[in-house]
């Protein structure tokens, strides 16, 4: 029940003020703050591991509206984040990794009832701003407009492991602290801000060693709501539509590289023209571009043909996407790295005139052997106009931690570029795309080559019939299937897809698999410097002749 006489504080802080010279901003913390907060949170927990860029980036994608910075002199001097969740789940014993979703805030439940904080760091060369106290407020003021029964965190004991001969165990610390026998900076500064210890919780953060891996419940309740029971809310059923167009292209022997560019044109024209915000070409799409050369290539000279086209491709591709006001998957391409290895590549031109690379993590047993190809070592998701998106070339498909890593950091829609030759290796990809939509709770756009390419190594024959899936729930097509088109017909199929209904799955679904996951019994991690390949893979001759293989 919530009292209608009770006027609520107006603490949220949507301006800026100034101290001397200086600006202070407090806000919503946004993609291109997440250099400045991972610098912070190194600066300011130097004996802890500090953040990746693709949790911080999970954070704010899963749930904007719970986290904030603050910026002195335009540098992140301040951050803080949360999420909504169930009372059940807040108040349950558990662990910083398990109610985060390693790290990620995955676990934002948009029906939870009370907002759980799981980061709050100041850099401590700031002083007399009151930092820590205006992101308080902030969180505060989130949970009262929501209409929150309050907020829970488990708030660090950073003097335990010093004055622990002092004390029985952290519990006596704990009631010392309250009673002001000791002292404690964390502890003290939350209960200066009206929150009251609940319970100890041991084990909460192994790395915390200053707090000996202990934490305490921290509780605030919302004064302008009372419930007599917990109260689970409800996610409108509303409608945030994008429009997808998956090319399927056929294939073709062109005169030059303009010819190749036409056909591409073409299709981007057509997508543009029904008012789509993305569409998405097949792997490897460019192999067009060996069929005007005046011998059969051998691979080694393919791939280096091909990838002096990479800068020209890239440029024209992201001219296209301003021009035609449309999102480009541009497929994948071979390029020459840095280091001198070819990878195999998918250019991401958004329509803003960004160019975005994902590289395929994993090529195929054929790619390794005949052309070399090696490797990337990141995936992560790429920031559009219609939320973060994912790119999974191909083979990276049938890998599902992938498609997990993409999902925590708030993707709603994966492009698989793939290139197919038999019926046996698009099903692999057919199928396990169906299962990361399924999985993921989200949807899996496949585009591929069809017709063949004589005289052109992997383009002998091919097989695709692209499609647009979805997860397998009430509000979404009956089959999973949002849109497919005819086997090994070119075309352009387009559909629109509900952003929204994800939100409500996620929340509401008959089964919701990213909030059920076993935190507390499994996780992933990832090696982010890429620092360790493990051993090389031996060079086997495939089965085939020069075909992609179905990866």
């Amino acid at each position: 029940m919530v009292k209608q006489s009770a006027k609520k504080r107006t603490t949220r802080r949507k301006g800026s003020e100034k101290f001397g010279q200086k600006r202070l901003d407090v806000r919503n913390a946004m993609i291109k703050d997440i250099p400045g907060i991972a610098n912070l949170v190194r600066r300011v927990y130097e004996d802890m591991p500090a953040y990746t860029h693709g949790e911080i980036r999970g954070q704010i994608n899963n749930f904007k509206e719970g986290c904030f910075v603050a910026l002195l002199d335009d540098e992140v001097v301040g951050y803080c984040a949360t999420m909504q969740v169930a009372e059940a789940l807040a108040f349950q014993d558990h662990d910083w990794d398990e109610i985060t979703g390693n790290g990620y805030g995955s676990r934002h439940d948009p029906t939870g009832d009370w907002l759980y904080g799981y980061e709050m760091c100041v850099d401590p060369k700031v002083r007399g701003v009151r930092i820590g106290r205006r992101l308080y407020e902030e969180r505060r003021a989130l949970a009262e407009e929501n209409d929150l029964t309050g907020i829970v965190f488990a708030g660090r004991m950073p003097n335990y492991r010093r004055l622990r001969r002092k004390v029985e165990g952290p519990k006596d610390y704990l009631e010392k602290v309250v009673e002001g026998k000791l002292h404690d900076p964390v502890l003290r500064f939350q209960l200066a801000n009206g929150f009251e210890p609940e319970r100890i919780i041991e084990g909460y953060l192994p790395e915390d060693n200053a707090s000996m891996a202990n934490a305490v419940m921290m509780v605030w309740r919302n004064p302008y709501v009372e419930r007599d029971q917990p109260v689970k809310k409800r996610i409108p059923r509303g409608v945030e539509a994008v429009r997808v167009a998956t090319c399927q292209l056929q294939a073709r022997q062109v005169a030059d590289y303009d010819e190749f560019m036409r056909h591409v044109t073409y299709f981007v024209d057509v997508a543009s023209d029904y008012e789509a915000d993305f569409i998405v070409f097949p792997e490897l799409f460019t192999l067009m571009l060996l069929s005007f050369e005046e011998k059969e290539l051998s691979p080694v000279e393919a791939i280096e043909r091909l990838s002096e086209y990479t800068p020209r491709l890239r440029d024209d591709i992201s001219e296209m996407a301003m021009r035609y006001n449309i999102n480009i998957i541009a497929g994948s391409h071979p390029t020459r790295m840095d280091d001198g290895d070819i990878h195999n590549v998918a250019y991401v031109c958004l329509r803003d005139g960004s160019v975005h690379a994902q590289e395929k993590i994993h090529p195929t047993p054929n790619e390794r052997y005949w052309w070399n190809i090696k490797g990337g070592d990141k995936v992560e998701v790429i920031q559009t106009d219609c939320g973060p998106i994912g790119v999974q070339i191909c083979y990276d498909s049938e890998f599902p931690e992938l498609s997990r890593r993409l999902a925590d950091e708030g993707a709603r829609i994966i492009f698989v570029p793939f290139c197919t030759d038999s019926r046996q290796g698009y099903l692999r990809v057919r199928y396990c795309g169906q299962a990361r939509a399924i999985e993921n709770q989200c949807f899996v756009v496949l585009s591929g080559n069809v017709g063949n390419l004589p005289n052109v190594g992997n383009m002998d024959i091919q097989y695709a019939q692209s499609c647009i899936l979805t997860p397998c729930d009430f509000p979404f097509a009956r089959d999973g299937i949002a849109a497919e088109s005819t086997e090994n017909v070119e075309t352009l199929t387009i559909s629109d897809v509900n952003l929204a209904d994800l939100q409500w799955a996620r929340a509401e679904g008959t089964v919701r698999n990213l909030a059920d996951r076993r935190f507390d019994l499994y996780r992933i991690e990832w090696d982010e410097d890429g620092k360790h390949p493990g051993k090389p893979r031996p060079r086997r001759e495939p089965l085939g002749p020069t075909g992609p293989g179905g990866g």
